[in-house]
């Protein structure tokens, strides 16, 4: 029988899905001008490669995934 503790340790383990919202146009904009070490191609996003945008910008900033998803989702709300 799987106990509660077990369940929460294996979410702890699978990340949590991003689903990009919001304009990319404006928010890359945004965090190009936050970070300027990001070029177009680092920020470049294709529809359902979420991972592979996070992956590029945790190598290039040097944050986890969270830190990343946090950045993104602030930058929703700030017009570029």
């Amino acid at each position: 029988m799987e106990t509660t503790q077990n369940k929460t340790a294996e979410a702890a383990k699978t990340p949590e899905t991003f689903v990009m919202s919001g304009n990319w146009e404006n928010q890359s904009k945004q965090l190009k001008s936050q970070f300027s070490t990001l070029s177009d191609s680092d920020l470049k996003f294709e529809t359902g490669k979420e991972s592979e945008l996070l992956g590029r910008l945790q190598a290039k900033l040097g944050k986890n995934r969270e830190e990343v998803i946090a950045l993104i989702k602030k930058s929703e709300s700030v017009k570029a």
